[in-house]
């Protein structure tokens, strides 16, 4: 009897790729696909790493590929939009071993900077694109996609979303399956993609494409479930779930297969039903294509274009039924904050201080720009806060920046920052840029990078200096400095923010979070020393709250005793001791 387990839809993701024989996996962290890699790892047949971001992923999958083994990339969605690059031009090329990009998208927004729909990518770059609906799925699906990939000679795009990626759900396991790994054949007209050869790849992909639209009629993940042809519903992924739950009784055509669309099949279960919804969460990918076909259906003018979908939203829009608000939708707001010790306060707490704007990167830091920090300015996407700092000043000059620097993190300073840093260096600017090094990826749960010593399997390999990287650039000014000496940190800000040319701040203390970090002492209120003036609760340290009488109190069990709070009163009236 086959093994059943309880699996996250990234687990299952994980899975998929050592029953498929998966020889190379390279991830940059990036909620909500982060888990992938974290699963894949305990499979030792597989190569796993994080890579310096996800461009490099993608090239390394592709190398692997073209090599002759199964690989793959992972990554979220606005990951995609780094890794692009190499996907359109693999598009071209095909794969030798099959060649597999699982990309989370996320309706809703709960971790990224915008709701983009990787199937708008997909039809662009001309790949197709595969999307599971539980967790059994999202692991036979990854195995599928590599019969399509090396079938049609293809990358696949495997399409989950934060719901499914962070669900639950039952799991057949079965052996692994290893192809054998396919010998290299030298093809330039097929591997270089210079104009005259991908002149002709560009036809052979249109050719590609056609064939995977009429083949995929017959696709077993492409299936109809005909009921009630009073209502019919095409739809796929997680939207299904809410479809089967709600309208059991009704026809479906459930799409495993997203990109390109099977247009006969598509005709056909429309012909059968009177009346057709497309259920599908944030752009009208299906829809649009649906209504080219000459098919009426009913679409984004009932359901809403942002965020995720839900059951209810079908029972007010397709049953008319009335939803009553749930209890918790009155509940009031509690938007996130830094950690207690979290040394990106610390810096915040000085530039708050001194009243200076920070051009903000993707990071934990990003909560730097809200109350009561109010530093962070601008957030765009990974390594933008350096270009964008250096754009200010070569659109207003020298001075408009000298209250301005550009914050950002160590995993995301090695992602694209660095880029960023040397086009500083070059085109001369005279910014100042602080790296707030807490020896982590810490926005995605604690995944190493190349300036952390440690790979992704844990093993122990020379760590890249950030000081001296940014010394190699050409960065004359490289000052680390401890994150919670907020005296130091002061001066050092100042002084560097004067000078006219590049300088960096490292900003150097880890995360509070992360594992084996020791934290030796806690704060402790003196409260008939305390003037209730406030001071110390100006950063917004979580473990800090008021009395009734306005002396202030510590929670020692969240305390780590990072001493900021101490360093901001005046009156000595909060000690740091000794942990029991």
């Amino acid at each position: 009897m086959s093994e059943r387990k309880i699996m996250l839809g990234n687990e299952a993701i994980a899975r998929g790729a050592y029953e498929a024989g998966v020889k190379v996996s390279a991830a940059y962290p990036g909620t909500p696909s982060t888990e992938i890699s974290e699963n894949i790892v305990q499979y030792k047949e597989i190569y796993a790493e994080w890579s310096p971001n996800e461009k490099v992923a993608a090239e390394v999958a592709i190398g692997a590929s073209i090599s002759g083994v199964r690989s793959m990339v992972s990554m979220k969605h606005v990951g995609l939009n780094v890794a692009s690059d190499p996907l359109y031009t693999a598009s071209y090329i095909g794969a030798g071993g099959g060649l597999l990009y699982v990309v989370a998208d996320d309706p809703g927004l709960y971790s990224s900077q915008n709701e983009q729909d990787t199937r708008c990518v997909a039809r662009a770059a001309i790949v197709p694109v595969l999307e599971p609906s539980d967790s059994q799925e999202a692991k036979d699906f990854v195995k599928e996609a590599y019969r399509i990939s090396e079938e049609y000679d293809t990358p696949v795009i495997l399409r989950t979303t934060t719901r499914l990626a962070h669900s639950q759900g039952p799991v057949t396991l079965e052996e692994r399956v290893e192809p054998e790994t396919k010998p290299y054949e030298r093809n330039a007209a097929k591997n270089v993609m210079m104009p005259g050869m991908a002149k002709k790849r560009h036809i052979w992909v249109e050719e590609r494409m056609k064939r995977l639209e009429e083949d995929g009629c017959g696709f077993a993940i492409n299936r109809v479930e005909m009921g009630d042809t009073a209502i019919g519903f095409i739809t796929s992924g997680i939207p299904y779930q809410y479809v089967k739950e709600v309208c059991p009784e009704a026809s479906v055509l459930k799409l495993g297969m997203v990109n390109p669309l099977p247009k006969k099949l598509i005709q056909e279960f429309a012909s059968k039903v009177d009346k057709l919804y497309i259920f599908e969460e944030l752009e009208p990918v299906i829809e649009e294509q649906v209504r080219a076909m000459g098919i009426d259906c009913c679409g984004k003018e009932l359901f809403t274009r942002q965020g995720e979908y839900s059951a209810n939203l079908l029972r007010e829009k397709v049953l008319g039924q009335k939803v009553e608000a749930q209890p918790y939708e009155n509940l009031p707001a509690r938007p996130p904050i830094l950690c207690p010790g979290c040394p990106h306060r610390s810096t915040f707490s000085v530039l708050n201080k001194l009243k200076i704007h920070a051009a903000g990167d993707i990071g934990c830091y990003t909560l730097g720009a809200v109350a009561p920090l109010n530093v962070i300015d601008t957030t765009i996407c990974m390594g933008a806060s350096i270009s964008s700092l250096h754009g200010m000043e070569k659109a207003r000059g020298k001075d408009y920046i000298k209250n301005w620097v550009a914050v950002i993190g160590d995993s995301t300073f090695m992602h694209t920052g660095v880029n960023s840093l040397m086009n500083m260096v070059y085109n001369q600017g005279t910014g100042t840029v602080i790296i707030m090094d807490n020896s982590t990826t810490g926005m995605t749960g604690h995944q190493d990078h190349a300036a952390t010593g440690k790979t992704l399997q844990g093993e122990e390999v020379p760590a890249i200096s950030i000081y001296q990287l940014c010394k190699a650039i050409g960065v004359k000014n490289v000052v680390e400095v401890d994150a919670f000496d907020i005296a130091a940190m002061e001066k050092t800000i100042k002084e560097e923010v004067a000078k006219d040319e590049v300088s960096v701040i490292i900003a150097c203390a880890p995360c509070a979070l992360l594992k084996g970090v020791k934290f030796p002492y806690k704060c402790v209120p003196v409260s008939d020393k305390c003037k209730k003036c406030g001071m110390c609760l100006k950063p917004g340290c979580p473990a800090l709250t008021k009395n009734a009488d306005g002396t202030i109190a510590i929670d020692d069990t969240m305390c780590n005793g990072c001493g900021l709070c101490r360093q901001l009163c005046k009156f000595d009236a909060i000690d740091r001791i000794e942990k029991n």
